[in-house]
C-alpha cells in the first residue's frame, strides 16, 4: 500500500474518532470526560486495534476539540468536563448534514441543483476544500467552479457556505433543463427525458 493511503487512512480515522467524541459530548451538552471514555470505546470498538492506549488516544482527541475550538475544559466539583461549543455544534450539524445529503433516497423532482462558486486564488486550500466536499456528497462537476446535483440540498450549501465562509463567492440555483444532460441523468440514476 502506498505511503499516501495510509497517511489517508490516518487521517480519516482521526476524523472518525473527533466526530464520535463530538457526538457523544453533544448529547446532553455536558459530561465527564471520564463517562466519555466509556461512551467512546463503545463507538470505536469497530476502529482496528493498535498498539496505542486508547486513554491516551481520548485525551488526544479532546486536546484537539479543544484546540479547533470545538469543545472546551469546564471544572467542577474538582473534575473536569468536556463541553461543546458553538463552533462545535456548527461543525457537528455540518457532518451530519453531509451523512444525510450523502445517504437521502428521494425522488427526482425533474429540477437540477447548481452550484457555481469563484473563490480567489489567495483562498485555493478553500476552493479545493469545497470540490473535495461536493465530490464526497456526489455531485457532478459541469465545469471547473460549476457543479449539479438533482435533490434539494439548498440547507446543506448554506451549512458549507457557512463552515468555509464563502458566503458571497458561492452561488446556488435550481434549472429546469441542462443541455446534453445524457451523461449526468446517467451518473444519478435518472430516468431519460
Amino acid at each position: 500500500m502506498g505511503k499516501l493511503e495510509e497517511v489517508s487512512r490516518k487521517r480519516k480515522r482521526k476524523r472518525d474518532i473527533q466526530h464520535a467524541v463530538l457526538a457523544t459530548v453533544a448529547v446532553p451538552g455536558v459530561i465527564a470526560f471520564a463517562a466519555i471514555a466509556g461512551n467512546a470505546v463503545q463507538l470505536l470498538k469497530y476502529l482496528p486495534n493498535d498498539r496505542y492506549n486508547l486513554k491516551y488516544r481520548m485525551k488526544s482527541v479532546a486536546g484537539r476539540l479543544v484546540a479547533k475550538g470545538y469543545a472546551n475544559w469546564v471544572e467542577r466539583d474538582g473534575k473536569k468536563f468536556l463541553q461543546i461549543t458553538p463552533k462545535g455544534h456548527q461543525a457537528l450539524a455540518f457532518e451530519q448534514a453531509k451523512v444525510t445529503l450523502k445517504d437521502q433516497k428521494k425522488k427526482w423532482d425533474g429540477r437540477w441543483r447548481m452550484v457555481a462558486f469563484d473563490i480567489p486564488e489567495r483562498r485555493r486550500k478553500i476552493r479545493l476544500r469545497l470540490r473535495t466536499v461536493m465530490s464526497e456528497i456526489g455531485f457532478v462537476r459541469l465545469q471547473d467552479s460549476v457543479w449539479v446535483y438533482p435533490y434539494d440540498c439548498e440547507d446543506f450549501i448554506a451549512l458549507l457556505k457557512a463552515e468555509l465562509k464563502i458566503g458571497k463567492d458561492v452561488l446556488y440555483a435550481i434549472a429546469d433543463t441542462i443541455e446534453h444532460d445524457k451523461s449526468i441523468r446517467r451518473h444519478f440514476n435518472l430516468p431519460e427525458a
